[in-house]
């Protein structure tokens, strides 16, 4: 909180992080809000401004707010056009959700978290906030974070996501030993984890060995 509890931001002001497909704008984490999840993501004309991607592992609650220019919200498959101003309810955490811009500067607010629960960060926005360091493949810097979320949230279900993406990180340098033993530490708990690896770039040193054994 600031000295006089409260502070202002403009959207446009906070630079986006491009993780998961995606123009992120880390807005939780930039104003320290903690009793609830937001964050804010920018695309252009047929971009994807929302990851194709459900909540059933986090059991969120979401809501989805179109602040500027037009988009169209893939719901369970069935296409939703949603200009300026619309509002995407989200309570059931296994709809199949995705987001593509029809307009320049389309920015979509999200908001979300667990029904019943008090609020906790989910452990995503550290591997989406280790792509910062992706232009200049500062790799120790992006594992001194991921090592921070994975002392942080142990116990998580996004758990997985933090090993796969340390996974990648250590590819990326050069480790691939670590690489494997992390991916396969992810594995045990996602079996999933072997598509994911055949379409990750950052794990190409170390794919075929993995998808080997």
């Amino acid at each position: 909180m600031t000295e006089n509890g409260w502070q202002t931001l403009r959207l446009d002001e906070l630079e986006p992080i491009l993780a998961a497909g995606v123009n992120w704008k880390p807005l939780r984490q930039t104003l320290g809000i903690e009793a609830f999840g937001t964050n804010a993501y920018v695309a252009g004309p047929g971009e994807d401004v929302i990851e194709e991607h459900t909540e059933e592992r986090l059991g969120h609650e979401e809501v989805y707010v179109v602040v500027s220019g037009r988009a169209t919200f893939t719901l369970d498959g069935e296409a939703h056009d949603a200009p300026a101003g619309t509002i995407v309810h989200l309570a059931d955490p296994s709809v199949r959700r995705y987001a593509r811009a029809d307009e320049p500067n389309t920015v979509v607010l999200a908001i979300g978290g667990k029904p019943g629960e008090a609020y906790t960060p989910s452990a995503w926005e550290w591997y989406f906030e280790a792509e910062r360091f992706r232009p200049t493949m500062d790799t120790d810097a992006a594992l001194a974070l991921l090592d921070e979320a994975r002392e942080r949230f142990p116990d998580s279900p996004d758990s997985v996501g933090v090993l796969f993406s340390i996974a990648c990180w250590q590819a990326l340098a050069g480790r691939d030993a670590e690489a494997l033993e992390t991916l396969r530490r992810a594995e045990a708990i996602e079996p999933r984890v072997r598509e994911w690896a055949a379409r990750d770039d950052a794990l190409a040193s170390v794919r075929d060995r993995l998808l080997a054994t």
